[in-house]
């Protein structure tokens, strides 16, 4: 189980550091950084394509990391 545990660990880790290098940056340059606030609060649409994909794709791979480190801490 502790083996299990490990490697899942492992593969998750890997997995959310290759995707969130995979993921645009939300602010491209100076005009992102100057308008960037407005976009999130007025103007946000839901994410369409790759983006809004990695994005779930990513937070799947933080909710089984945290998952199983929970496991590992309690049974160590």
């Amino acid at each position: 189980m502790h083996l299990i545990s490990v490697i899942l660990i492992v593969i998750a880790s890997l997995g959310i550091i290759a995707i969130v290098l995979l993921q645009s940056g939300k602010s491209e340059g100076l005009s992102g950084a100057i308008t960037g606030g407005a976009e999130q609060l007025f103007g946000k649409q839901k994410a369409r394509g790759i983006d809004g994909v990695l994005l779930r794709i990513t937070i799947v791979f933080a909710v089984i990391f945290y998952v199983v480190a929970f496991i590992l801490a309690f049974y160590a």
